[in-house]
């Protein structure tokens, strides 16, 4: 998500990269995209946006126009805390002089003057805002937690200044309101009516009491999210140290390694698990030590939830009581219904009927699983139990394990398999960059050019990966963009990132992930394809609903387990043998095994974010909360959420996911029945099917209403039926 847009609607900066971007949907021309206005008259619009903004000259480093290769690229060589810091608080001051300039203009509003010229103001605070949001989130540490807690409020306050900008707004409404009068084509009346809904949205029509007391949320509700997000971090840069191999006995030698890695790197002697969900959960999934697995257990679950520091529920209390403020401000219920304006779901009713559909078979077959469980056990099943006694089930069931499995996901191997899949569906081939050729914010960085055989061979994009874990790096894996596609800011290269956090393994040795991990850098570098298709004509139309987001990353994850994917890229990292077909078809079998869990410990996650935006009066009690939730719904002793509060990023270190971690499953009904589309035409990379989803629903991002254009892509609704049955529930 370009960072200006974010201002400009009046978002929160760490949006940035959540999962991916947030964007809406509402009016629409039927089919995939609207008529592109010709290059000529972009280029027009262009020209009379930026005779609007005055000519700058900005004195900071990190504001200066990115230079060299690929229409050049971020300087990550020359940041430093203090350099970051100058340069977002005079790109603040420059973005101010261009909104003054749109509003302030003599000339009558039109859309070039005023929609067109809000789409490019704010270019150099863009820029270092880019950075600002990868150094915080990637690198981390004291001096730039200083920096970002400094900086926060004043962004928000930068954003509400936008809002609450009488003249901006009268002038973007004029624009909305006449847009037919005014021959507005499709793409621009959707354009200028979605600004001047999102300006309303965030307060434009408020009084000037309201306007001050929205701004004093805000700005209480970014420093809230920066704390919440910096303890988060503060407890999971830490680890449960096992002196003695007896400990880790049951791990498979990869991740005994990457634990004596992490020991060494540390000064420590034995094995480190780190508090993180990389190395938590093959050790639960492994060790046979049950009194560390619960060791290791809670001191993860219970991050942020541990009554010191770095305990974080009462800024979770904070938080859900100004969003509670701010939504009444607005004319809303609560804080639900004003966030889902602006999603495919539309109200909350609607997302919590989805989730219903789904709970009650998940619960039943968790049900059936600690069954089969408990059998092998001879005892009753605690969580810090599950992933353990279900390898053994696994393995008694399908006879599968695995520990078969890992040698087969080298790291390498799957992104090998990634890039393979990008150039079957889709025509794009990434080419490896030598170390150096652009700058990077971290030796392990990885750069690859992106070329598009579909239009002749161009090169469209740079793709960076940043894989390993490191103190002071957010945990969890993301995708985000340093630059977006637009054809009105000039069609320039698109740079885009995946960041992971497996644990770096000592030089020479491979670093084999498991199945999940390797599914899970499908998901994310599915939404760099995303932005990798985007041929978008304004920078806003990049930034689709949250609900939909996942959509194009989620279905990419069904690829991992092809045969052309398997047979040509996944292989024995010693032996270079492809998987045995006796070994797939145990995979193939297994496809649903344990999915009451996987969904249980998601889908608790996403009714409770729910249920906390949606209480009449909010919560002040984080953890009785969180329990009574859990209770209402018949929540499985035998399994925790997968975020609980006091650690659920998604929710409290940005507006971003809040009342929406419910978009994966909302994603899932389109990318299972996506997949289906693929299957029954016999061909999973069909390039017909392919060509229409990158055409459709990939390349004009949010040009038009994102269930018209399903419908133009699949013929008809996206059917529950087939979520259903990928996790191997009844459909009936």
């Amino acid at each position: 998500m370009h960072r200006r847009q974010l201002l400009i609607a009046g978002g929160s900066l760490m949006a940035l990269s959540a999962c991916a971007s947030t964007g809406a949907s509402t009016g629409a021309t039927s089919g995939g995209s609207a008529a592109a206005p010709s290059a000529a008259s972009v280029a027009e619009e262009a020209r009379i946006a930026r005779a609007v903004l005055p000519r700058q000259t900005p004195r900071a480093e990190l504001l200066q126009a990115w230079t060299g290769k690929y229409d050049g690229v971020p300087p990550f060589d020359k940041v430093t805390p203090a350099k970051l810091r100058e340069a977002m608080l005079e790109g603040i001051e420059l973005q101010r002089a261009d909104i003054a300039a749109i509003a302030n203009n003599p000339e009558a509003p039109t859309f070039a003057n005023t929609m067109a010229a809000l789409e490019l103001a704010g270019e150099p605070l863009d820029r270092a805002a880019n950075v600002y949001g990868v150094m915080t989130s990637n690198i981390g540490g004291e001096a730039y937690d200083a920096v970002d807690t400094e900086l926060s409020p004043l962004l928000s306050a930068a954003s509400d200044e936008i809002t609450f900008n009488e003249k901006l707004f009268q002038r973007v409404k004029t624009v909305a309101d006449t847009a037919d009068a005014a021959g507005l084509s499709a793409q621009q009346k959707r354009l200028a009516e979605r600004r001047r809904d999102a300006f309303i949205r965030s307060g434009a029509n408020l009084n000037a009491a309201g306007k001050a007391e929205l701004g004093r949320i805000n700005t209480a509700l970014s420093n809230a999210f920066t704390r919440f997000g910096q303890k988060v971090v503060a407890d999971e840069n830490s680890w449960t140290l096992i002196p003695n191999e007896a400990g880790v006995r049951g791990l498979p030698d990869s991740n005994k390694a990457a634990a004596a890695s992490a020991a060494r790197s540390r000064n420590l002697q034995g094995w480190a698990i780190l508090n993180t969900r990389s190395a938590v959960d093959p050790f639960l999934t492994f060790a046979d030590d049950r009194a560390l697995r619960e060791q290791v257990w809670k001191k993860f679950v219970n991050r942020g939830d541990n009554g010191d520091a770095n305990d974080t529920n009462a800024t979770i209390a904070e938080i859900v009581k100004l969003r509670d403020q701010r939504a009444k401000l607005l004319g809303y219920r609560n804080h639900a219904e004003l966030r889902m304006q602006d999603t495919m779901a539309k109200t909350p009713a609607n997302a919590q009927a989805l989730m219903d559909r789904v709970w009650a078979p998940a619960k039943a077959r968790v049900a059936e699983e600690v069954a089969d469980m408990k059998a092998i056990a001879g005892f009753d099943i605690e969580p810090w139990d599950y992933l353990y006694f279900a390898e053994k089930v696994r393995k008694a069931k399908y006879d599968l394990d695995q520990n078969q499995l890992k040698p087969y996901f080298e790291l390498n191997a799957v992104r090998a398999g990634s890039f393979a899949m990008a150039e079957r569906l889709y025509g794009f081939q990434f080419k490896k960059l030598p170390k150096g050729s652009v700058p990077t914010f971290e030796p392990d960085v990885e750069a690859y050019e992106v070329y598009d055989k579909s239009r002749d061979g161009r090169l469209i994009g740079l793709y960076y990966t940043d894989d390993y874990a490191r103190p002071g790096k957010r945990s969890g894996a993301w995708m985000t963009t340093y630059r977006s596609f637009s054809q009105l800011d000039g069609s320039k290269v698109i740079l885009a990132s995946n960041n992971n956090n497996f644990t770096k393994p000592e030089p020479g040795e491979p670093v084999l992930i498991s199945l999940d991990d390797a599914e899970t850098l499908f998901h994310e570098f599915g939404h760099a394809l995303h932005y990798l298709s985007s041929v978008v004509t304004y920078p806003s139309y990049g930034n689709t609903p949250r609900d939909f987001v996942e959509y194009p990353s989620q279905v990419h994850e069904h690829w991992v387990l092809s045969r052309p994917i398997l047979d040509g890229y996944l292989k024995h990292y010693q032996t270079g043998a492809a998987m045995p077909a006796e070994l797939v078809n145990k995979i193939e079998a297994a496809a649903t095994f344990n999915q009451g869990y996987a969904t249980v410990s998601y889908l608790s996650s996403a009714i409770v974010d729910m249920d906390l935006h949606t209480q009449a009066v909010p919560p002040t009690d984080i953890d009785a909360f969180e329990k009574a939730s859990l209770a209402r719904i018949g929540m499985p002793k035998e399994i925790v959420m997968r975020h609980r509060l006091p650690q659920f990023n998604h929710l409290f270190t940005s507006d971003a996911y809040s009342a929406g971690y419910y978009s994966y499953l909302w994603s899932e009904t389109m990318d299972a029945d996506t997949w289906a589309y693929f299957e029954e035409s016999g061909d999973v990379f069909n390039p017909d099917i392919a060509g229409r989803f990158k055409s459709i629903m990939l390349a004009p991002g949010n040009t038009t209403d994102r269930a018209e254009a399903y419908r133009a892509f699949r013929g008809r609704d996206p059917d529950v039926a087939a979520l259903l049955k990928v996790r191997g529930f009844p459909v009936s």
